[in-house]
């Protein structure tokens, strides 16, 4: 009896064994930053035929996507912040890139929109960006701000404005459930964080239910060589209803409570990361498949020429995991985002200096 006992006790602590082995392993594969090679997988031009430069914002097209359009699952959209002039706030296009890296043009607007890193895809078939135009690139010069809706053929289906709520759409997340979905827009010239609740009937257009700003008090200035700082980046854990914001201006990432339920402002939330070794006014911002998180550094603030366009991966309590240089140069990093398609990722960070989107596989 005793013999069998020891040998039920050794075969509980080897399969214990390797079930953390196995945990381990696993944990190690789901962290992004560690595991990136300093060649991409795939590099993609993100240059038109009208010759915009400067890719801001990035973001996958999500699965259940209607197909029969230009884009698919999968595919990537990448929005122009500057024309083929180099000029700040004046891009107007949002391009497509297949897995296989074939770019291709998915909308075209009018002059001088300015497409900002406020660039999300619903399942319902819609592409939501933000506009901070400007007419010689400097802040002093930005106009009417809005948020358009694009719907998968490419077609304008309308273009939101409010003076208040829509001051400066800088980034954007989703909270997509189907036909409804949240949207959280980061304003870079008011500081503030707004939550746009949408109804998206089956074939139909998506219908505004309300907006609610929800976070306030984030630093925000112009920037001579950003055009304008302010909260930036945005990433959601909807088992947590938490929003998390990286707020360039202040160098450093918070978190805000009940983003999904609150019906008022909750301020700036919590510091959840503050870092002034590797931070470097942090811009775009996910949430990886383990928790962690992801900033990518513009070095508008707190510059460091030792640590170029760096992206950092951290937990959201706020210890660091790791770093990566997306390009030798300052100022290179921007946009990024992350898929999950069974046990592959894929992640994905716009190099502004190339004018590429760099495509990392991650088994």
């Amino acid at each position: 009896m005793r013999l069998n006992i020891l040998h039920t006790i050794l075969a509980v602590t080897v399969l214990f064994s390797l079930v953390c082995v196995g945990l381990a392993q696993s944990e190690r594969h789901e962290q992004i930053i560690p595991n990136l090679t300093s060649t991409p997988t795939v590099s993609a031009s993100t240059v038109p035929s009208n010759g915009d430069l400067n890719p801001y914002g990035v973001a996958f097209v999500p699965h259940g996507f209607p197909a029969g359009g230009p884009l698919n699952a999968g595919d990537i959209v990448v929005s122009n912040f500057n024309s083929s002039a180099n000029i700040q706030g004046t891009g107007t296009t949002i391009v497509s890139i297949r897995p296989s890296d074939q770019q291709s043009l998915f909308f075209q607007g009018q002059p001088g929109l300015g497409f900002t890193t406020a660039l999300g895809s619903l399942k319902r078939g819609f592409v939501l960006v933000g506009s901070v135009p400007t007419t010689d690139g400097t802040c002093g010069t930005i106009g009417q701000t809005s948020l358009l809706m694009i719907d998968r053929n490419g077609s304008l289906v309308t273009t939101l404005t409010d003076p208040n709520l829509l001051d400066g759409p800088w980034d954007l997340t989703t909270n997509d459930r189907g036909e409804f979905a949240e949207v959280f827009v980061s304003n870079v010239l008011s500081g503030t964080v707004t939550r746009i609740n949408l109804r998206i009937p089956k074939n139909g257009n998506p219908v505004v239910q309300s907006m609610t700003q929800i976070a306030s008090g984030f630093g925000h200035a112009c920037n001579a060589a950003a055009v304008v700082v302010g909260p930036t980046g945005l990433a959601y854990d909807a088992a947590k209803d938490v929003l998390y914001v990286a707020s360039t201006s202040d160098n450093a990432i918070f978190a805000v409570p009940h983003a999904r339920k609150t019906t008022g402002d909750e301020g700036t939330g919590s510091l959840v990361y503050q870092d002034n070794v590797h931070l470097h006014g942090p811009l775009g911002l996910l949430l990886t498949p383990n928790g962690d998180l992801i900033t990518a550094n513009g070095d508008a603030v707190n510059s460091d020429p030792n640590q170029p366009s760096e992206l950092v991966e951290f937990t959201p309590a706020g210890q660091f995991v790791a770093q990566f240089s997306v390009d030798p140069g300052q100022g290179a990093a921007f946009g990024i985002a992350v898929r999950v398609s069974g046990n592959r990722i894929r992640f994905v960070a716009v190099d502004d200096a190339t004018n590429v989107l760099d495509i990392w596989a991650l088994e």
